[in-house]
């Protein structure tokens, strides 16, 4: 199966998935394509973080840029010295840098890929002049159960309704995000730590290491899980939460902390039984 990769990030799960893709003998990785990011249409791109702001307000956005750091943090603890231009250097993976996703120059890099399929790892929008490229399209790990959770970030969705379970969705990638025929899915509980910061880091780091694993499981039979796909029907949207939902959250993980049967607190530190 030869692939193409395409990221925004050299972190997370990019930088865990690189490797073990590499040492499965079944794939091929014709290229790997970091995005960098430039904003090409500054006027439509500031306008949706406006109107976003109104949504959630102003102190939801706040927060929203303070909680950024909890869905990375273990995830990059755990694979801090992994640089994906030089481990495709010392592997002779070819590797591209592309302005943005969604430009010429990402669509150029992918018709020149020979690449049966894209992998998107951690990115934003993908365009249908991007995913259409590759003869089996494009397909993408979310961090959350899907139809229920589009766009959601992990974990804190789930705390919100008061659900402990939380996973990850592989899908294929349509006009709309988070949107297409679930590939694979595997759910889990979530592990509660002392506190909330460090739950979502925590299990943010376990859904990289799992959706890793169910990657490779795809991509080595990509037939049988593409043809027994199924349709996403009555799908919820999420995005990041207001001041008051944040509170909710907060609130709801304390509750659900106390029921949960697999924490216990020593020394202010959570340990697993």
């Amino acid at each position: 199966m030869n692939i193409i990769i395409l990221t925004s990030s050299v972190k997370g799960m990019a930088a865990h998935t690189l490797p073990r893709l590499f040492n499965e003998s079944s794939i091929k990785i014709t290229m790997v394509v970091f995005n960098e990011g430039e904003i090409i249409n500054k006027k439509k791109y500031y306008l949706k973080k406006i109107k976003k702001i109104f949504k959630i307000g102003l102190l939801g956005a706040l927060n929203g840029i303070r909680m950024r750091k909890w869905f990375t943090k273990d995830t990059d603890f755990l694979f801090p010295d992994i640089d994906l231009e030089t481990f495709c250097l010392q592997n002779n993976i070819r590797f591209e840098r592309t302005p943005s996703i969604n430009c010429d120059n990402t669509r150029r890099i992918f018709r020149n890929s020979n690449a049966f399929i894209g992998i998107s790892l951690g990115n934003s929008y993908i365009s249908e002049s991007v995913f259409s490229i590759c003869p089996l399209g494009m397909i993408n790990i979310h961090g959350e159960i899907l139809p229920d959770y589009q766009n959601a970030q992990s974990i804190i969705w789930q705390l919100y309704n008061g659900s402990t379970k939380t996973g990850y969705t592989i899908h294929k990638i349509n006009k709309k995000i988070d949107d297409g025929d679930i590939l694979y899915q595997e759910v889990f509980p979530i592990v509660f730590k002392n506190n909330l910061a460090n739950t979502i880091s925590y299990n943010c780091a376990q859904i990289t290491k799992k959706a890793c694993q169910g990657l490779i499981k795809v991509l080595k039979d990509f037939n049988y899980y593409n043809l027994n796909s199924t349709k996403q029907i009555y799908c919820k949207s999420y995005t990041t939460p207001s001041w008051r939902q944040f509170k909710k959250i907060k609130k709801q993980f304390l509750e659900l902390k106390n029921l949960s049967p697999n924490l216990t607190v020593v020394h202010g530190e959570s340990q697993i039984n």
